[in-house]
C-alpha cells in the first residue's frame, strides 16, 4: 500500500496543508462548511465525505492503536463527518468503532452504516444483534446486504426491521464488478432499496455506463467505496505536480482531487475513504468542502489519471 505521508512530503503545498491540519486539535478546529447531498428517497442530507473502516479499524485489542483510531474519529467528527461504514466481515472494526464512539461526541451527528453477510436467516439475525451491541446503538441508520449474498432472503428481514424502527434505510453493496448487471436489475425493479454501494474512481469507471444512471433514475443513493483504488492512482500521481486547474476546486493534493472526482458525479451521494492517519483524515475531509468539479473538469481529471 502506498504511504500517503510520503506522497504529501513530495508536494510543498500539500505538505503545508497536511501539517496545518494535523497541528490543530479537533476541539480547536473551525471546520469549513461541508458540502451535503440529499438521500433521494427521503430528502435527508448527509456530508459527501464519510469514513470507511475496512482494514484501518481492525486492530483487535491493541490499546495504542485503539487510542489512535479514537483520534482519527475525533478529527472526522470535528470536520463535520457523519457516515461511518463497516461490516461484520471487517474483523474487529465494528467493536473498535463502538469503543471509539463511547469516547467521542459526533459534532454533526452520526450516520451509522453496516452490513449483513450471510445466506442464513439465523446467522443474519445474530449479525444484526452483534452490530447493535458492538456499535452501542439501539438502531442503525443504514443496513446493507454485502455483495448481494442471499439478498432476496435478507431483504425480507430488512423490511421487517425497517417497519419495526430498528433500521432507517436498506442498502446493497458490491466490492467488485462481476455482478453489476445483477445490481442494475435490482435497482430498476426493487424500490425497497434506498442505497447502493459500489467502487468508482478515475481508474474504474465501468459504473458510469449503466449502474450510476440506473441509480439516479430510480432514486437510489450511491456510496462510493475504494475512491483511491487501494492507493494505486496516488502512487502514480505522486510523481506529477498538480495541474493548474486543481486550484479551480481548491485542491492542494491528489487525494483530494480523486475524492472530489468520485463524489461530484450527479448520481453519487457520498464517498467513504478509509484511513488510520490524522493528517490523511483532515485532508480527506477537506475534499468535502469548497467547490466540486463540473462535467468538463471531471473529464479532464479522468483523462489525466488514465494517461499516466
Amino acid at each position: 500500500m502506498i504511504d500517503r505521508r510520503r506522497f504529501l512530503a513530495t508536494a510543498a503545498a500539500s505538505t503545508a496543508a497536511g501539517i496545518a491540519a494535523f497541528a490543530i486539535t479537533p476541539a480547536a478546529a473551525a471546520p469549513a462548511k461541508r458540502i451535503t447531498k440529499p438521500i433521494p428517497k427521503s430528502g435527508e442530507r448527509i456530508g459527501i465525505i464519510g469514513m470507511g473502516s475496512w482494514i484501518t479499524f481492525n486492530v483487535d485489542g491493541d490499546k495504542a492503536a485503539r487510542a489512535a483510531r479514537t483520534q482519527v474519529l475525533e478529527t472526522f467528527f470535528a470536520a463535520g463527518g457523519g457516515m461511518i461504514d463497516s461490516s461484520p466481515m471487517y474483523g474487529s472494526s465494528e467493536e473498535v468503532i463502538g469503543l471509539c464512539l463511547g469516547q467521542v461526541r459526533p459534532e454533526g451527528g452520526l450516520f451509522s452504516a453496516t452490513m449483513v453477510w450471510t445466506s442464513s436467516k439465523a446467522e443474519g439475525t445474530e449479525q444484526f444483534k452483534g452490530s447493535l451491541r458492538f456499535w452501542g446503538l439501539p438502531k442503525l441508520d443504514l443496513y446493507q446486504i454485502h455483495n448481494l449474498v442471499g439478498w432476496r432472503e435478507r431483504l425480507e428481514t430488512m423490511q421487517a426491521l425497517k417497519a419495526a424502527g430498528r433500521i432507517r434505510y436498506i442498502g446493497i453493496t458490491t466490492s467488485h464488478g462481476r455482478r453489476h448487471r445483477d445490481l442494475e436489475e435490482i435497482v430498476k425493479t426493487r424500490p425497497e432499496f434506498d442505497f447502493l454501494q459500489l467502487t468508482y474512481n478515475p481508474d474504474d469507471r465501468e459504473v458510469e455506463a449503466r449502474l450510476l444512471p440506473a441509480a439516479q433514475a430510480n432514486g437510489v443513493a450511491v456510496i462510493v467505496n475504494r475512491p483511491f483504488q487501494r492507493g494505486y492512482p496516488i502512487e502514480r500521481l505522486a510523481k506529477k505536480p498538480l495541474p493548474g486547474w486543481a486550484a479551480e476546486i481548491g485542491c492542494t493534493g491528489w487525494p483530494q482531487m480523486l475524492l472530489k472526482f468520485a463524489v461530484s458525479h450527479p448520481a453519487v451521494t457520498c464517498g467513504i475513504p478509509a484511513t488510520s492517519q490524522l493528517a490523511h483524515m483532515a485532508e480527506n475531509m477537506a475534499a468535502g468542502t469548497g467547490v466540486l468539479p463540473d462535467a468538463d473538469l471531471r473529464r479532464r481529471i479522468a483523462a489525466f489519471v488514465q494517461d499516466l
